[in-house]
């Protein structure tokens, strides 16, 4: 018996005469905004120039979004057989993280050096942009009811309409709503890191890969519930191996790059 739960919005679209406005991409669109505000004043308090962001951001979006769609479909082909025209209908939901962090990572990287900025204070700066604008942005995934785990009873199970539950999973009503529980785990990814910020000395540029670690764990977790991905591996989804890897390699990273600077200060 279900004591208590989520309701699922009965609209997902605000029609305005011939336009119809989805909030999954007015969500997506407050996240980009909040985004670059936090990375350009962080950037600026590192002593960058907030232009360099502007100019790093712009093409980190676009590149970013064109990453994570292609991301999306190369993944989820079938749902685009004899509609292929949808693809391009990214208010419709679907849009990969990890495809636009690295397409948003390269262009950032390539505006970085062609204006000659700082890219390591870049990469800390938007190390709390990143996940501001996830916790905000994975709400348009509770307009669209999709991507939600398993079935639940908790209070706070997620209620999702008939026709958006998985076939195997159609005869339940409330689910782990893991838009919710992600966008939690961004705050608590921003506290932490901030925590970090002031308490330790890493070198420049180290933030970026202790959100990758931290992001990366949550996201491993969530992928152990998430009802959306046929393809498994050894029980693990495509996202979850992915998210194995991001964790590794922030590791490796962030261990690298400050045993170098401790090297250096020793040498000194």
């Amino acid at each position: 018996m279900i004591l208590a739960s989520i309701p699922s919005p009965p609209i997902n679209v605000i029609e305005v005469g011939p336009l119809n406005i989805h909030f999954y991409g007015i969500l997506i669109g407050i996240g980009v905004v909040i985004a670059m505000i936090i990375t350009e004043r962080r950037y600026l308090s590192f002593g960058g120039n907030p232009k360099d962001v502007e100019k790093a951001a712009f093409w980190a979006v676009v590149i970013g979004f064109l990453g994570a769609r292609l991301a999306y479909v190369s993944t989820h082909l079938s749902r685009f057989e004899g509609r292929w025209l949808h693809i391009f209908a990214i208010w419709e939901g679907g849009l990969a993280l990890f495809g636009g962090l690295t397409g948003g990572a390269i262009a950032a990287i390539w505006v970085m050096r062609r204006r000659k900025g700082d890219f390591p204070a870049f990469a800390d700066a938007v190390a709390i942009g990143l996940p501001a604008a996830q916790a905000m942005g994975r709400w348009g995934n509770y307009f669209n009811q999709e991507l939600f785990g398993t079935p639940t009873d908790l209070p706070w199970g997620l209620e999702i309409a008939r026709r958006y539950r998985p076939a195997e999973y159609v005869e339940f009503e409330t689910f782990h709503p893991t838009f919710l529980y992600e966008s939690l785990w961004n705050l608590g990814v921003i506290a932490v890191l901030l925590t970090v910020e002031r308490r330790f000395k890493l070198r420049r540029g180290s933030m970026l890969l202790a959100y990758f670690i931290m992001y990366g764990t949550g996201r491993f977790l969530l992928e152990l519930i998430r009802t959306d991905t046929t393809f498994r591996f050894l029980g693990l989804s495509r996202n979850g191996w992915v998210s194995l890897a991001v964790v590794i390699g922030g590791i490796i990273g962030l261990w690298f790059r400050n045993r170098t600077r401790e090297q250096e200060t020793s040498s000194v």
